[in-house]
């Protein structure tokens, strides 16, 4: 009998090489059994997951997390429903990008996943317009292989993206990362003041020169590890780990996009930074 630990979502795409062909997206009704018959198989995992952190899958700081996800497939939508629900996650789906904000605005979510390819409104106008609303993490989700449509999704303001047929644990895997405050074996500083850059870790406030800049978590989270890192140089994978919270396969783009967009907001000349300094060939470093 097929193994069904593992379920990738796609409807027009296969499985990456070497997974099981019967839960390949030919049919998202073969996904959505998938999904359905893989909650024996990760009990154990929920099981050790309640030992080690005291929280319930889904929860964030004890209250259930609602995720708003945007996909014009129903099918996909199905799939991605039952997989987060299967999480513990408190999922609104909605099938258009206008039907998306109209639910944000209403009642905004924890986490919103888009579809890049939707009817209507793109996904990058709805991450645009989501973003003018709120710091809310995004994940953008494509099925093209094309870069442009990731580094376009991140410019937009998102945090994160995952490429169709994707695995749900991986998806879920991310969320929690999105949703984990900045992490320090001591904590940060209260206060840091670098130049005209006052940074409050706790407040989770940022001024240039007496005036706030509105971040991102993600931006914020970036930052606060540049000035907590006392000059060292931090390579991609080093931020990757401490900003997003897991391996991301070494996928740089992610960390360049929204170095690009803290600059934006902190340097008084993005192009000729005066704190955010690239070190060619090792990564990124706050300049005292």
């Amino acid at each position: 009998m097929p193994s069904t630990d593992r379920c990738w979502i796609c409807s027009d795409l296969p499985a990456p090489t070497g997974s099981d062909p019967g839960t390949q997206q030919g049919s998202s009704e073969g996904s959505i059994g998938a999904i359905a018959g893989s909650t024996i198989g990760k009990r154990d995992a929920d099981i050790h997951h309640l030992a080690t952190s005291g929280t319930p899958m889904g929860q964030h700081c004890g209250v259930s997390t609602r995720i708003l996800t945007v996909e014009d497939d129903e099918r996909i939508r199905t799939a991605v429903r039952l997989a987060l629900e299967e999480e513990g996650w408190d999922v609104k789906e909605t099938a258009s990008g206008e039907a998306a904000l109209e639910a944000f605005t209403r009642q905004p979510a924890d986490v919103v996943l888009i579809d890049i390819m939707l009817p209507g409104i793109d996904g990058f106008e709805v991450c645009r317009n989501i973003r003018r609303l709120s710091d809310v993490p995004i994940v953008m989700v494509t099925a093209r292989s094309d870069s442009h449509d990731v580094v376009a999704g991140l410019e937009a303001g998102a945090d994160d993206y995952l490429r169709k047929p994707f695995d749900p644990k991986e998806l879920s895997a991310r969320i929690r990362a999105l949703l984990r405050r900045v992490r320090t074996d001591d904590g940060p500083p209260t206060r840091i003041q670098i130049g005209q850059l006052e940074i409050l870790p706790e407040e989770g406030v940022v001024r240039h020169a007496g005036d706030d800049a509105h971040l991102t978590r993600t931006e914020f989270r970036l930052l606060v590890e540049l000035a907590t890192a006392d000059g060292r140089v931090l390579s991609r994978e080093d931020l990757l780990e401490k900003v997003w919270g897991y391996d991301y396969f070494g996928d740089g783009r992610l960390v360049d996009v929204h170095v690009r967009r803290l600059r934006t907001k902190i340097e008084p000349d993005p192009a000729n930074p005066r704190y955010v300094m690239t070190v060619r060939g090792m990564g990124y470093k706050l300049q005292a």
